[in-house]
């Protein structure tokens, strides 16, 4: 049996528990949330770690202390995993969903997130201090 189907998120080992990230970089993407309705938009702005031909942080170990609103997931509870990406792993599992047959654990190849078209590369753009997030908002994200 896969460990994803035999374990609960909080029984996985650090090896484990990222592995079950598609590397999609949808989650870090910036999000904007209207103050009046609690409405979640999407940016295709993307953290400035963010290295957007491979969908890896560039410094993944520091990336909490670098980015204020960077969240290490593991420090919180899983039922709040509703603001991550709907093919997100992590938000699956956690809603007792099985993982997307194109996740890499699956298919034994990272670029099958890429093929599937889930991953950010090819659309993003880097966070900067002259692109404002709210120029660039995808409706079909949300």
């Amino acid at each position: 049996m896969r460990f994803w189907e035999s374990k609960t998120l909080a029984e996985m080992t650090t090896t484990e528990w990222e592995s079950l990230c598609d590397r999609c970089g949808n989650c870090c993407l910036v999000k904007l949330e209207d103050e009046e309705t609690g409405e979640i938009a999407v940016t295709r702005v993307v953290c400035k770690l963010m290295d957007i031909d491979s969908c890896l942080c560039t410094d993944y170990q520091n990336r909490c202390s670098l980015v204020a609103d960077c969240i290490d997931l593991r420090q919180h509870e899983f039922a709040e995993y509703r603001w991550l990406p709907a093919t997100c792993a992590y938000r699956l599992l956690a809603e007792g969903k099985p993982l997307p047959n194109w996740h890499p654990l699956l298919t034994g190849t990272p670029d099958s997130v890429k093929h599937a078209g889930i991953s950010i590369h090819g659309f993003a753009i880097k966070e900067s201090t002259w692109v404002d997030p709210e120029d660039h908002i995808i409706e079909w994200l949300s």
